[in-house]
């Protein structure tokens, strides 16, 4: 029974291929991440935003008091 060597650049070519389907499924999954971060940064602000709302303090408090540094 013979075997067949595949030639170096069907590998080369193989390999690419391999390689390209990879990096998409990457990317895709990279921007899904990216866009659940945008969506939970985005949550956290409408939380500050209401805490604000409800406090009894002015804009100016609250921004001096994050402002401060000591």
């Amino acid at each position: 029974m013979a075997r067949r060597s595949i030639p170096i650049d069907e590998k080369i070519q193989k390999q690419q291929e391999i390689i390209s389907k990879t990096k998409k499924k990457y990317d895709t999954e990279v921007e899904k991440l990216n866009a659940l971060l945008k969506k939970k940064d985005e949550e956290k602000g409408k939380k500050v935003l209401e805490a604000i709302q409800k406090s009894d303090k002015s804009y100016d408090d609250i921004l001096n008091y994050l402002n401060k540094t000591e």
